[in-house]
């Protein structure tokens, strides 16, 4: 098991406030991570993952950025990387999703979902990851979607930011698996929190999701638990450029 064993490791990990990026905190922590979280909203103290992470024995650092805001974006790697000279992992996770058929899709949607979703977690992994190309090791994971593979209904913005990061996964892993910088995705298929809320209250579509899941269930944030200390941990260190799906089988249907 000590494959899977992350004590003395630190993770950065964005969009950890609530949902899947909560649970992959979580995980790390149980592995042994000290966890650095950021959200456009976390608590500086007393936060819910603040508790989790404590409870698991586990250094926890809060940190806001609006990753929407190129200027609070920059300043909030130069401060992360002069309070925490060496992070380990990171988990690009922070997301955000808006919904209007494709002709009726109005700039500003366009724009603040590519900003976060793709702009801003090429910036911090580059910026995060020439350092761990320095140091020859790290673990960088993306949150890719069912969408980095299908298209979806309404939501173009989403869909073409998670195919890029699709894509930006390989590209990455490319240039640094030969520098020890493993880089890989996890895609969820379809799953129960704040981002779903709307496909959830909808009978039809929440009974047509479900009819298709193999599993025959909503994920939940703790089924990414394993990926995420897999792709962090030295178990994973032949594992470059792949997109693992988490989707109760929704792909393999």
């Amino acid at each position: 098991m000590n494959l899977f064993d992350l004590t003395g490791k630190v993770a950065l990990v964005t969009g950890c406030k609530r949902g899947i990026g909560k649970g992959m905190a979580e995980a790390l922590a149980e592995a042994g991570a000290d966890i650095i979280g950021v959200s456009a909203n976390l608590e500086l103290e007393g936060s819910d993952i603040e508790k989790a992470v404590l409870l698991r024995g586990r250094k926890f650092k809060a940190y806001q950025a609006d990753f929407s805001n190129r200027d609070s974006l920059y300043a909030f790697i130069e401060k992360v990387k002069r309070e925490n000279p060496v992070i380990d992992i990171l988990i690009n996770n922070a997301g955000t999703i808006m919904r209007k058929p494709a002709a009726e899709h109005p700039d500003d949607y366009w724009d603040s979902v590519i900003d976060v979703n793709l702009n801003s977690q090429f910036i911090l992994s580059r910026e995060i990851g020439k350092e761990m190309v320095l140091r020859g090791s790290g673990k960088i994971i993306f949150t890719a979607s069912l969408l980095t593979f299908q298209g979806g209904i309404t939501v173009p913005g989403y869909a073409a930011s998670k195919g890029a990061i699709g894509s930006l996964t390989k590209a990455l892993a490319n240039e640094w698996a030969s520098k020890g910088v493993n880089v890989n995705a996890i895609a969820p298929g379809y799953i129960a929190t704040d981002n779903t809320a709307a496909l959830q209250k909808d009978e039809v579509r929440s009974t047509q999701i479900l009819a298709r899941i193999p599993a025959g269930r909503w994920g939940n944030p703790d089924d990414f638990k394993g990926a995420t200390i897999f792709l962090a941990s030295n178990a994973s260190d032949y594992v470059h450029g792949t997109i693992l799906t988490v989707d109760g089988g929704w792909m393999g249907r």
